[in-house]
């Protein structure tokens, strides 16, 4: 039911980690911090705008079908009929670039979902989906929700079909803390993907599937040896991992200081491990960070329990 109109509304979209190492393209979960922020109110001036943009040091276009932001958007009121509706955007990036932490599916969201409480909220959180992945495809040309599903409806979720958005919400077990650290070095997803097989042995898909249905229900029964059993790429990782400087050296240390698992953060350079508990979490982030920093690599390192919500409104 369409509530009654705001004049502004200041909505926060948090990074997600896509894959979860086993569920490639499949798999991805919100944490707290980083994230963007967008400012949506009304306008006396037909259509939509992008009136500002922060913290992108001018990489970003205000362009609406140019911006990931913009496009979700104008998708959005384009389904409901309001392409007339005069709105104006604010962007505040507040998390890095080309990451592998859903910059652009952060931006997506927030655009669709800022704009849907702007005019009374006609669509639920579920219903924003499809504008959100319009928006993030425009940046990459991919249609995959392992970022943009867990950025908008919080929490693990599982793609069982991107093509037809067919997804789920997983339990997340109470005492599961994630640590993850991005290295300030650029790795394009273009390359990343490039570096992947096209053809995969019989034996690895059966490995992969295995983990990930492991992985699975480990998180629905809360069973941590589990969990821990199948955080494990043998698909993306082994190829990928020669991108990101001493990441052996670093997936060893964060496992010694007691991470269930570790692996790359969608296309990287991030890293994340899953934990039991936050005080590991925080052990594991410092032994990473210190692995990249005696590269020397600056990084910075966030620690959080897997975030329920998603995206929502600031004050």
């Amino acid at each position: 039911m369409a509530q009654e109109e705001l004049k502004e509304v200041r909505v926060f979209a948090p990074a997600s980690v896509a894959n979860v190492a086993c569920g490639y393209d499949v798999l991805g979960f919100a944490i707290e911090a980083p994230g963007d922020e967008i400012v949506a109110r009304h306008s006396p001036e037909p259509g939509l705008r992008i009136v500002e943009i922060t913290g992108d040091n001018g990489k970003l276009p205000t362009e609406v079908s140019e911006n990931t932001a913009g496009v979700a958007a104008q998708d959005l009121l384009r389904h409901l009929g309001m392409l007339d509706r005069g709105v104006e955007l604010e962007i505040h990036k507040k998390m890095p670039f080309g990451s592998g932490l859903g910059s652009s599916a952060a931006s997506a969201v927030a655009g669709a979902y800022a704009v849907n409480k702007l005019i009374g909220e006609p669509l639920i959180k579920k219903q924003l989906l499809p504008f959100a992945m319009a928006g993030e495809s425009s940046a990459d040309g991919a249609w995959h929700a392992d970022n943009v599903g867990p950025c908008l409806l919080g929490g693990i979720v599982f793609i069982r079909s991107n093509q037809e958005l067919d997804i789920a919400q997983l339990p997340v077990p109470e005492n599961l803390w994630a640590a993850v650290v991005h290295p300030d070095i650029e790795i394009l997803t273009k390359v990343a993907r490039e570096i992947l097989p096209r053809e995969v042995p019989l034996d690895n898909v059966t490995q992969q599937v295995g983990n990930l249905g492991g992985l699975l229900c480990g998180l629905i029964q809360e069973d941590y040896e589990l969990i821990s059993r199948s955080i494990h790429d043998v698909i993306a990782e082994p190829r990928r991992q020669k991108l990101i400087p001493e990441f052996y050296r670093a997936k060893r240390d964060a496992m010694a200081a007691g991470a269930l698992g570790f692996s790359i953060s969608g296309a990287g350079p991030s890293v994340f491990a899953l934990c039991e508990g936050e005080e590991t979490a925080r052990r594991v982030g410092a032994e990473v960070s210190r692995v990249f920093s005696e590269v020397p690599i600056e990084n910075q390192v966030y620690v959080s329990m897997v975030n329920p919500h998603g995206v929502h409104v600031v004050a």
